[in-house]
């Protein structure tokens, strides 16, 4: 598959946006191209479901405009689709027909089941969750899907969104008018109480959209969060009522000029924010997480895994997501693989030796940080433990936690017992002292490994670690090829291994 490029215009009751995406020779997703105009096409409704003159002209308009930027990038394929707005209004056949004629685009009407499945499908496709509940706040309506097992067992959409909910409840009074909010609350317990499926269900109460992202991005500037990347970042109910109490206690205007907050939402993020305080009382959701792939996403995997079913599976995200972002950084595969089997060969050596203390749980974090070991040399060579830690910990990797992440980006960055200590200081309190000393013990494994691969032309086929005394120990490497700088390297670097055992170390190189 060449690099390609597809358009997405995403029509929906609160927005209407454009992103482009390049779509490489790994099928990756890039973006190109993200813009959108909060068109409200969900207040162009009338009572009785008929889109007026206006509403259809504010469509048009866009979709011209987005024809030009389509055209500036090169793009023949795109997928216009329409959601809540467009399939709730009577006269939807009479937009299709007048959008076809006026711009030549044939609208997508998405079903309800469809838009909930693509959310869902994009959740499935980009987080570890096995089982959980899915929400998506639109303008005009929300979807809510019940998955298990990567797998949807039940959807429903709600007649109501953030635009709505907003014109019911806070029409002519301010943003966080007491007696609207409570009126609010009361609308939304008796809706999800309906939903049998829903009740006490207790599980990870999944969120996607333009809303959820908001309210994660201004709980990210509250606690000063020191990492970028919003994807599967987890809140507790206490921290969403944080949220919701800052946006309480603010004026309008001071809403518009919160940090993290996008001034098109700031009349009904509190609202938004309602719905998910609500759902996870009503779920007794066990947190909040927030996943940064949404419909369109979910559109375009779909659009991808069509022509290659392999492309994007459920079963090995975290794998696909560490393999795509070495690729982004010019890692050789080939050379990954062979560090990452060494690193095995000599972490269970030092485990036989009770020299790499037991941790089930982030077994593969060291592998994974293996297979990205200094990628920061791509940007540059003389800070290539610098860029590493950077470029990693500030990337949404899917399928990780952002504690997994940023333990990865230690391990894959580390050049010394100080470095390490130097980037843990942004982090207080996010790893115990017991997992501090395996991040060292794992970082100095790592970088002692990496010596062993340094030509990358040599086969490491079998690594021995024997006691010759007390204080002595003696590692047998044994390859084929030539050795000559794995040699030189892994003499001039053992001392990060002997600092492990505690004991000196006489390598030994037999080839066979």
């Amino acid at each position: 598959m060449n690099q390609k490029k597809f358009g997405l215009i995403d029509i929906g009751s609160n927005t209407i946006r454009l992103v482009i995406f390049e779509i490489n020779t790994f099928q990756k997703m890039h973006q190109l191209q993200n813009v959108k105009v909060t068109a409200r096409l969900s207040q162009y409704l009338s009572e009785d479901k008929i889109m007026s003159e206006k509403g259809i002209d504010a469509l048009i308009s866009t979709l011209h405009s987005f024809k030009i930027i389509l055209k500036e990038y090169d793009v023949s394929k795109f997928y216009p689709i329409a959601t809540a707005a467009i399939r709730q209004a009577k006269n939807n056949t009479a937009i299709v027909e007048r959008v076809k004629n006026e711009t030549d685009i044939e609208l997508i009407i998405l079903s309800e089941k469809e838009e909930a499945t693509y959310g869902q499908y994009a959740i499935t496709h980009s987080t570890k969750a096995e089982t959980g509940i899915t929400i998506d706040i639109g303008g005009g309506s929300t979807e809510l899907t019940y998955f298990k097992n990567k797998k949807s067992v039940h959807f429903i959409s709600l007649p109501f969104g953030a635009v709505t909910l907003k014109n019911m409840f806070f029409c002519d009074k301010s943003h966080n008018d007491e007696k609207a909010i409570r009126k609010t609350e009361a609308f939304l317990q008796k809706e999800f109480q309906e939903v049998e499926w829903l009740k006490k269900c207790q599980l990870p109460l999944i969120a996607i959209g333009g809303s959820a992202r908001n309210i994660v991005n201004v709980h990210q500037q509250m606690i000063n969060y020191p990492i970028a990347g919003n994807h599967e970042y987890e809140m507790s109910k206490e921290e969403l009522k944080d949220v919701l109490n800052l946006f309480k206690s603010l004026s309008f205007t001071e809403l518009q000029n919160l940090d993290g907050l996008s001034r098109d939402r700031a009349d009904i993020i509190l609202v938004a924010n309602l719905v998910f305080i609500n759902l996870y009382k009503a779920i007794d959701a066990q947190e909040f997480i927030f996943c940064n792939k949404g419909l369109r996403e979910g559109y375009m995997i779909t659009k991808i895994n069509h022509d290659f079913p392999d492309a994007y599976s459920t079963d090995h995200i975290p794998d696909e997501s560490i393999l795509r972002l070495g690729q982004s950084y010019g890692v050789s595969p080939s050379v990954a693989k062979q560090r990452v089997a060494v690193t095995k060969e000599i972490a269970g050596q030092l485990s036989e030796n009770d020299f790499l203390p037991p941790n089930q749980s982030w077994s593969k974090i060291l592998f994974y940080s293996s297979q990205l070991y200094y990628l920061g040399q791509y940007v540059e060579s003389e800070a290539a433990s610098q860029h590493t830690f950077y470029l990693i910990s500030n990337s949404n990797l899917n399928g990780f936690t952002h504690r997994e992440r940023v333990a990865i980006a230690l391990l894959a960055s580390y050049k010394n017992k100080s470095m390490l200590k130097q980037y843990l200081n942004n982090f207080p309190e996010w790893f115990s002292s017991d997992e501090i000393k395996w991040l060292q013990t794992a970082g100095g494994l790592i970088k002692f490994s990496d010596t062993l691969t340094a030509s990358h032309i040599n086969q490491i086929h079998k690594i021995t670690l024997n006691q010759d005394n007390k204080k002595q120990y003696t590692l047998t490497v044994f390859y084929t090829g030539d050795i000559l700088i794995e040699s030189y390297r892994a003499n001039r670097q053992k001392k990060h291994l002997e600092s492990l055992i505690n004991g000196s170390v006489n390598i030994i190189f037999t080839k066979n």
